[in-house]
């Protein structure tokens, strides 16, 4: 089948991987995939994920989308993504969360006994590093919690998916603000490239 026949495929993403998911049809020509996206944020308030996915595939599917995948991992929904996308039918990313499929699955079980104390960044949370963790934790206002949120924690661990040196200054700095150990890894698009290819 040549790659201008292929079937559309609406894509229904988190809103924090757009990036990397225009980079990857671009990378590889995938053409065939729509994409819509759901607020990043709701990785703050997971149980929003679930209903909301729900409710995007109902309405591409009322606009004309006759395949559609979900581009999320679990997420921190427990399970209720899984169940929302066998009842309706759609395939998801595979993994527990972003920070595995950029890494690759199969590389990031691996390495978890040596991980299970890191805190880690992709390059959206690099670049919104202050809104979507300093903020929604309220460390801005109360910064007397950091100890209690990140006291456990030894290495921010920086999934890098382009070689970009200043978001890898951003992520040093935030590292160094959450006095931990840094570790960088370039990981590219991993898994989320693998699966994209697929469709």
């Amino acid at each position: 089948m040549k790659r201008g026949s292929a079937k559309k495929v609406h894509v229904i993403a988190c809103g924090a991987i757009a990036r990397e998911i225009l980079a990857v049809s671009r990378l590889s020509g995938l053409d065939h995939l729509e994409l819509s996206c759901l607020p990043a944020i709701w990785h703050a308030t997971p149980d929003k994920i679930a209903p909301g996915v729900e409710q995007a595939v109902a309405e591409a599917r009322k606009n004309g989308a006759e395949k559609v995948f979900v581009a999320y991992a679990d997420c921190g929904t427990g399970g209720l993504l899984d169940k929302v996308c066998e009842r309706l039918g759609v395939e998801r990313l595979s993994g527990p969360h972003c920070y595995s499929f950029f890494a690759g699955n199969e590389d990031f079980a691996a390495r978890w006994d040596d991980d299970v104390t890191a805190f880690f960044l992709t390059d959206f949370l690099a670049r919104q590093f202050e809104a979507f963790v300093i903020e929604p934790l309220g460390l801005d206002r109360h910064p007397e919690l950091k100890d209690m949120y990140f006291g456990n924690y030894t290495k921010l661990v920086y999934l890098s998916q382009e070689e970009d040196f200043a978001l890898q200054e951003k992520a040093r700095s935030a590292a160094d603000y959450l006095g931990l150990a840094y570790e960088y890894r370039f990981t590219g698009y991993g898994d989320l490239r693998k699966e994209l290819s697929a469709l």
